[in-house]
């Protein structure tokens, strides 16, 4: 990857619908170039897929994440199987300190996330969670453009 690519990504990023012809303009290439190179970027991996930004607000969901404790000698790993498992799991990351990993919820209201929150607590392999309701948010990557 060369800065060229860096910018077709923050291009994407920004707005993965921009027309390839966009694109081309604001790197300084024609288009037939930034075509192969987002094809490459796509085969190599480098971009896994496209995505439509949803407004939470509108459609009324709730996002939350919650910091999990896990017990001792616990692999990280078994995080992983269990956020698989449950539907409402956005994003989870293992950390290092405390607490082992955090999980990012998208739910339909309060009562939606208790129970998701106590399902994840019933694994077994939880010593402990702390959860945090987000009121408002901003993302660089899913900010639509002006």
């Amino acid at each position: 990857m060369d800065a060229i690519d860096r910018q077709i990504l923050d291009r994407l990023r920004t707005n993965a619908r921009m027309p390839v012809s966009e694109i081309a303009r604001r790197v300084g290439l024609s288009g037939a170039p930034v075509s192969r190179r987002i094809e490459r970027l796509e085969t190599n991996g480098v971009i896994q897929g496209y995505v439509a930004l949803v407004s939470e607000a509108v459609v009324g969901d709730l996002d939350a994440f919650t910091e999990i404790r896990l017990t001792g000698g616990t692999d990280t790993k078994e995080i992983e199987e269990i956020a698989r498992q449950v539907p409402e799991v956005q994003q989870y990351y293992t950390i290092a300190g405390d607490p082992d990993a955090l999980v990012r919820f998208r739910v339909r209201n309060v009562e939606h996330l208790q129970q998701v929150v106590n399902a994840i607590r019933r694994t077994g392999i939880v010593e402990g969670t702390k959860t945090l309701i987000v009121m408002s948010a901003w993302d660089r990557t899913r900010t639509p453009p002006p």
